[in-house]
């Protein structure tokens, strides 16, 4: 009898395992995130960073040179927008041979067969210093330097009245509430009382050429360069005159 042992084969492991090594040659080959080319696959997104970027690029070769105070805006293009990755040249061209001076549009194409193209505004807006709060204001607080910061900002977003050099705020009086970090606008601001009712102020006039001046005392308030009326303390009689400035009243003789 034949005692030579007998191996049973479990069906499908080994065939499995040589269709594997055959083919892995094949695989190795060719990756699926390559094309035949060995470039990215196709199916691999173009930024809508990579758009902005050509249309600023096309956009700085149209415009004049950008001063100080001009900045470029580009788009924006939505950051969710698809775009295929194009597998020829992206080019961006200006869609009208004439523009504004201060915009424009560009169409951004991709030059391969069937490829995408997008329209990307573009805009040059001039900046300008602001006075920025640099805390919270309240109402009847007279500003100070220290109550201000400067910031460059795109004028198309200021407000009507703004204020572009702090010094011409400092000294006014806040008329409503200012929070922290918002712009200074001149309806926000009032001039400080020069002259406060029943205040002691000198009275200055021009007599002749020469100046007098006279102790007088405030019967209404009144701002710098504001009408006010006065009483002359030497001879009793109430006048008007304008406030010049802080406790000085300008007599103006007839």
């Amino acid at each position: 009898m034949d005692t030579t042992p007998i191996y049973c084969r479990r069906p499908g492991v080994l065939d499995a395992l040589g269709l594997f090594l055959l083919l892995a040659p094949f695989f190795a080959m060719r990756s699926p995130a390559q094309d035949d080319q060995g470039n990215p696959a196709a199916s691999a997104a173009t930024s809508p960073k990579v758009v902005e970027a050509l249309a600023r690029e096309a956009a700085e070769r149209e415009f004049p040179q950008l001063s100080d105070r001009q900045r470029m805006l580009v788009g924006p293009v939505e950051p969710h927008t698809e775009l295929a990755k194009c597998q020829a040249p992206i080019r961006a061209t200006l869609t009208s041979a004439h523009h504004m001076q201060d915009r424009a549009t560009f169409e951004v194409r991709c030059t391969a067969l069937n490829g995408w193209h997008l329209y990307v505004p573009v805009r040059i807006v001039g900046t300008s210093t602001v006075a920025v709060a640099a805390h919270a204001l309240v109402v009847g607080a007279v500003i100070k330097e220290e109550d201000l910061k400067v910031e460059q900002h795109d004028v198309s977003e200021l407000p009507l009245g703004f204020i572009d050099e702090p010094k011409v705020a400092v000294g006014l009086t806040v008329s409503r509430p200012i929070p922290g970090g918002a712009y200074i606008t001149n309806q926000q601001l009032v001039a400080s009382k020069a002259v406060q009712r029943g205040q002691m102020v000198t009275l200055v006039a021009d007599a002749g050429g020469m100046a007098v001046s006279m102790a007088g005392r405030a019967l209404t308030d009144g701002l710098v360069n504001q009408r006010v009326k006065v009483t002359n303390l030497s001879s009793g009689k109430v006048v008007e005159g304008i406030a010049r400035s802080e406790q000085v009243v300008e007599i103006i003789l007839q």
